[in-house]
């Protein structure tokens, strides 16, 4: 059974919605009948059709904010339109920083609660269940809203697969930003883009990831190079993010990006749960530790008890002579 309606938060980056609010919208159509996704930053109109083809017959346009951060005035013109009478059943909320902003400010505004950290959701008799990792992931907890939504629920990525329907392009309303005082002020003064080379971490389909076990941050070298090998991006461990040996952009796990790649080769990472709620969804998984009773190799689909710095370094060697 479904719902009326679901709204999803399309968050947008270089043009194009980012691969949550793919996600999200794919299970917002199997979830509702009527789905609708709501963006900003003057993009509607190109991402139209995608966001179409993706399950949404309406899209909200907040428009361009003139370098304002996004979390007062979505969640405020979202606000506004509710309270015209225009109520969805669930707000989807990608777990981004600008999205946990503005579930937040919604949340105040609309006097609702919010669940956060969701990885599931599903619909029973017209109620929605979502499902929390807890406890590192070990556990999964069920829970639903029980007063007057919407439902705010803000979702970690790679929680659902991005299928396209084939949908048509939808229609694009306007939506007025309301005045919002002082709490609108913070505008945005300049970006800082990392420079990188090859698939972002949250969509390689091969991931290399580096931990403590490398013993230095320049043995992330061999992470790096073997990465670059496979056609994949290179992931790290909390502990030498922490440490300071690579940027955090690059930490894999619970307080960092979730990754599901066909491949993903954690060297000299121990495997704490922490870790694991980041890539154990991965198709296969190859540890390398020399420690036997690592943690890691519970979940490993192939275990090499091995030193990295010997292991590494012979495995690149083999791949580049296949070349």
């Amino acid at each position: 059974m479904s719902i009326e309606k679901v709204w999803v938060l399309a968050e947008a980056a270089d043009g194009s919605p980012v691969a949550t609010s793919l996600e999200l919208l794919t299970q917002a159509r199997a979830m509702a009948a009527n789905v609708a996704a709501v963006t900003w930053g003057g993009g509607a109109a190109t991402m139209a059709g995608t966001l179409g083809d993706y399950g949404a017959t309406v899209v909200y346009d907040v428009g361009d904010l003139g370098g304002k951060l996004p979390g007062a005035p979505v969640a405020g013109a979202l606000a506004e339109l509710i309270a015209s009478g225009n109520r969805p059943d669930a707000i989807l909320v990608p777990a981004t920083y600008d999205g946990r902003d503005v579930a937040g400010r919604l949340s105040a505004k609309l006097d609702v609660p919010v669940l956060t950290n969701v990885v599931g959701l599903s619909v029973d008799d017209s109620t929605i269940t979502s499902e929390h990792a807890a406890f590192g992931g070990s556990l999964v907890v069920k829970a639903r809203f029980t007063g007057d939504g919407p439902g705010i629920f803000v979702v970690r990525a790679k929680s659902f697969a991005a299928e396209a329907s084939g949908g048509g392009v939808p229609t694009i309303e306007q939506l007025a930003v309301p005045d919002l005082g002082a709490s609108a002020a913070a505008t945005v003064l300049a970006r800082h883009a990392e420079e990188r080379t090859g698939p972002k971490l949250d969509e390689a389909d091969v991931v290399v990831s580096g931990g403590r076990g490398l013993g230095s941050a320049e043995n992330y070298a061999l992470v790096e190079e073997l990465a670059k090998l496979l056609n994949g991006a290179a992931g790290a461990s909390r502990a030498i993010v922490d440490a300071g040996w690579v940027p955090y952009a690059h930490q894999v796990g619970q307080t960092g990006k979730t990754v599901k790649p066909t491949l993903y080769i954690a060297c000299g990472i121990s495997g704490a749960t922490q870790h694991l709620v980041g890539m154990k969804g991965s198709k296969n998984i190859v540890a390398i530790n020399k420690d036997q009773e690592a943690p890691i190799f519970s979940i490993a689909d192939l275990g090499v008890v091995g030193d990295v710095h010997k292991v590494l370094p012979k495995l690149i060697e083999a791949l580049q002579a296949r070349r």
